[in-house]
């Protein structure tokens, strides 16, 4: 018997005023596999993101029809518990945001704002290391823990922003265009710890690099025009591709 997806969407609709960014979006995102949304710029990429922890929200005019179901429970609903969704739905952006604080009180941050956890030091101290060692930053900052974030490499504060997001214990990651701002070589680290995550969490990557969501991802979802054209395996939407627009996508014959 299959598992339920951890997240859904039916017919999903996203207005911003009256301009139609998403138009009836329906898939199913599985447990522990990497999924990435391809397709040209303007499409809906990032808005389909964020409607997966409602950060689209925070932008004046949004309207919303359909359904986003997280682990069982529709996150448009009005009893949902926003902050609770965005610690289960964490974001990692395309630009590293590291806050102008030390290494530690970056990762922590998070936990910080909740009182109860804020006064537990060793429990602060465990979810630190737990979290670096799991972006593998641990061996390379657990001496500089009260170094600036914003002195760390580009790559480092990536990475230093997924560990905040984990220490939260989030279980799906958001990563919206994560190595735009890396070079070759921190993209391919970036990637590599992409594939390590997916053991502990459910990843769903936004990326313009076609490259990149062949080498990294299980499944892959196709978008045009605020439409899901496409969404399958990764091999068959590389392979064998069901839809013209989609084939046209992937050989550069569109986008």
């Amino acid at each position: 018997m299959m598992e339920s997806p951890i997240i859904r969407t039916n017919n999903l609709n996203l207005y911003y005023g009256k301009f139609q960014a998403l138009i009836d979006v329906n898939m199913a995102i599985r447990s522990h596999r990497i999924t990435s949304i391809i397709g040209p710029s303007g499409c809906g990429k990032s808005t389909l993101l964020r409607a997966f922890n409602r950060m689209n929200d925070l932008v004046e005019g949004v309207k919303v029809t359909g359904d986003v179901i997280v682990k069982g429970e529709n996150i448009y609903s009005s009893t949902v518990d926003l902050l609770g969704l965005r610690k289960t739905v964490g974001m990692v952006f395309q630009r590293p945001n590291p806050f102008p604080l030390s290494v530690y009180e970056n990762v922590i941050f998070g936990l910080k704002i909740n009182p109860s956890e804020s006064k537990n030091r060793s429990r602060l101290q465990q979810a630190a290391e737990e979290s670096l060692r799991a972006v593998l930053l641990w061996d390379i900052l657990k001496d500089k823990l009260d170094t600036t974030a914003t002195m760390l490499s580009l790559e480092e504060q990536q990475r230093l922003c997924i560990a905040r997001v984990l220490a939260v214990k989030s279980e799906v990651l958001l990563m919206d265009e994560p190595c735009s701002a890396l070079d070759p070589i921190a993209t391919a680290k970036i990637e590599e710890l992409m594939k390590e995550l997916k053991n502990e969490y459910t990843v769903i990557v936004v990326t313009h690099n076609m490259q990149q969501a062949a080498r990294v991802s299980d499944d892959t979802g196709y978008m045009m025009l605020g439409k899901l054209i496409e969404f399958g395996t990764t091999k068959d939407i590389f392979t064998a591709p069901h839809e013209k627009h989609t084939e046209d996508y992937i050989t550069g014959r569109f986008g």
